[in-house]
């Protein structure tokens, strides 16, 4: 019943009274020079074109009548039983009934599919080591917040299946203000900066968006890598941009940040056409004009239709037609914090300012 040769067996091998029957005397030791046989035996068939070689349990049995013989250019594979005594059958050419009438309706392809390699690990054995490699990393990367940094960054830019991280598409209402945003300086600014961050992690595009990738995890360790090689500094630049490139327009974050920060819009925004094509409201615009040219100026054109109103407002921005210069004008919707002209409420912008002020106010 050895598969393997007797010569190979360094113990010792006892016969009955009568001599008839011999047998091992250390268990252990055939079972161990069996199961090597067995697996070059395995190996063999593997080798030869077989398409899979299945080994049962000890002691189970091989059911011939709930299998077919298929030979091995049509998937068959070879069955190898090993009984509890440590006998061992190769049954060859066997598919199960179900395995051959799916060769069967399914042709080729279900030939092909049938000689794939069955996977390595089962689904809930992959379940098991994902875990349990999860717990582990996880715990150890929480002594390394510097790591944890880079890769909250990679995550950031690249987006996983667990982050969606998405760039803010600054979206316009019409071309008007599309044109605008295009032109100001902020935007010229920030296109500068954002340049300088795709060259430091590698980026062939110039022009391209930091954030706002697919998911993909091995992006992921490609931006975590070059994250791993940069200072602690660079990394913070990449880090800000991100933030920025995702800080979403017309939300109270932005109302937040730019009061914590003491955004001076003067710097980054000056009134263009843009903004006067789009002030339509009379009141409002006499105003803007009590603003730039006082009281007296604003009721003595009280009536004055609003675009009249607005020239003037431009001509003392500008010191034209006889109207003193004004430089540092701001529109009260455009400081930091947003204030409104009228009682009539719908300006979001400081609604949202007066929601998270209070969370603002120093002791």
């Amino acid at each position: 019943m050895a598969l393997f040769a007797i010569e190979e067996y360094p113990g010792l091998i006892t016969s009955d009274l009568f001599g008839e029957d011999s047998y091992f005397a250390d268990a252990d030791l055939f079972w161990q020079k069996q199961n090597e046989a067995i697996a070059t035996k395995r190996d063999t068939y593997l080798n030869e074109g077989w398409s899979e070689v299945v080994l049962l349990e000890p002691g189970q049995y091989f059911h011939a009548w709930d299998h077919e013989k298929t030979p091995k250019k049509k998937g068959g594979k070879i069955v190898i039983t090993v009984s509890h005594r440590g006998e061992v059958e190769c049954h060859e050419g066997w598919l199960s009934r179900k395995e051959a009438r799916r060769a069967r309706e399914g042709g080729e392809q279900e030939e092909t599919a049938a000689k794939l390699p069955r996977p390595e690990v089962t689904g809930p054995m992959q379940n098991y080591i994902d875990l349990h490699r999860h717990a582990a990393v996880r715990a150890a990367m929480l002594d390394h917040p510097a790591v944890a940094l880079r890769l909250v960054v990679a995550h950031a830019i690249t987006g996983s299946g667990l982050w969606q991280v998405r760039p803010e598409p600054q979206r316009a209402a019409n071309e008007t203000v599309t044109a605008s945003l295009a032109g100001c300086k902020a935007e010229a600014a920030f296109g500068k900066k954002r340049r300088e961050v795709l060259a430091l992690l590698g980026s062939p595009d110039e022009d391209s968006l930091v954030a706002g990738g697919n998911g993909d995890a091995v992006a992921i360790a490609g931006v975590f890598a070059r994250l791993l090689a940069l200072c602690d500094d660079d990394v913070m630049r990449v880090l800000t941009l991100v933030m920025a490139e995702t800080l979403a327009a017309g939300s109270a974050v932005i109302e937040a940040l730019g009061n914590h920060l003491n955004v001076d819009m003067g710097i980054w925004w000056q009134p263009d056409d843009a903004f006067f094509d789009l002030l339509r409201d009379k009141e409002i615009a006499n105003s803007m004009l009590a603003d730039v040219g006082g009281k007296l100026v604003a009721d003595g054109n009280v009536a004055e239709k609003v675009k009249t109103q607005k020239n003037i407002i431009r001509d003392f921005l500008a010191g034209e037609n006889g109207r003193p210069r004004v430089e540092t004008w701001l529109p009260r919707w455009m400081k930091f914090p947003a204030q409104s002209y009228t009682s009539r409420g719908g300006f979001r912008t400081a609604d949202q300012w007066t929601q998270v002020q209070p969370l603002f106010v120093r002791e």
